[in-house]
């Protein structure tokens, strides 16, 4: 079996709980490779390595993250202890490097192309994954009793459409698009904000925060937005603003049942 250190992780999606799994993945010392689309649309974009496609380089939690275009770079960057990030929405990446793991991350709400053939190793977070179908193992990502669960048999749940309650509010704490066009954000990440105030304007129409708190997460200024699109986050807990610079609950939860789940099949295909 391969040393720990010269596996090759390959990650589909870079967002925020996409983020907490490749932390643990690269903590425990895999290579791990990102794959994104050429435009990411994170909300809370300060704990979001997909950052990278637009900033080049960006740092999480002291983790570095930088955008690359080729093998040279990837390999210059597993060698100064960085994570690569390639824009690669169709995974070309997966048949050029044949990596030992896969892990979809990309929370689409559906499988967005992974296929239980990639890797050795093949793992689905959330809504559109059926273990032993589309994946090895699925990740249960919903709010709740069941968050991080491994699934070794049949799919996640369906996605409800409904955000998790956080002091007692849910579906109130989001905030979507009111028209297509381009965000102007008035507000940044982590400023405390009033019900009504306004946020942000999308072709100078007025996006207002519908509830008081911090401003967990807000697209990235000038980002083109179709109407109704998850454009922002309030936490009612004022007190919780740092909260807003590190990964969350879920994403470590998230992030601690994908490592989980890599070294258990890692260690029943050693078996083998």
């Amino acid at each position: 079996m391969k040393n720990i250190k010269d596996m090759i992780v390959v990650v589909r999606g870079g967002g925020d709980i996409a983020t907490g799994s490749i932390q643990k993945l690269y903590r425990t010392g895999f290579k791990v490779l990102i794959l994104e689309i050429d435009r990411p649309s994170a909300i809370r974009r300060k704990v979001a390595f997909c950052e990278a496609v637009y900033d080049n380089v960006v740092e999480v939690e002291n983790i570095v993250c930088r955008r690359c275009s080729c093998m040279d770079e990837i390999e210059k960057c597993w060698s100064e202890n960085e994570i690569p990030l390639a824009v690669d929405p169709d995974g070309e990446y997966i048949d050029l490097m044949k990596p030992d793991a896969v892990i979809d991350a990309i929370l689409a709400k559906k499988n967005m192309g992974t296929k239980i053939k990639m890797a050795p190793i093949v793992i689905g977070l959330g809504p559109g994954f059926d273990a032993g179908v589309n994946c090895h193992i699925a990740i249960e990502t919903m709010r709740g009793h069941n968050l991080g669960r491994l699934i070794f048999k049949g799919p996640t749940m369906k996605n409800t459409g409904v955000p998790g309650i956080i002091k007692g509010i849910g579906k109130e704490r989001v905030i979507y698009s009111p028209i297509a066009g381009i965000i102007k954000n008035i507000k940044d990440i982590g400023d405390i904000v009033a019900k009504d105030e306004v946020l942000a304007t999308i072709d100078d129409v007025p996006v207002r925060a519908t509830i008081s708190g911090v401003l967990r997460g807000i697209i990235r200024d000038g980002y083109e937005v179709s109407e109704k699109f998850k454009i922002a986050d309030i936490d009612p807990r004022i007190e919780e603003q740092q909260n807003c610079y590190t990964i969350s609950d879920k994403a470590r939860a998230v992030g601690g049942a994908t490592l989980e789940a890599v070294l258990y099949l890692i260690n029943n295909l050693s078996k083998e």
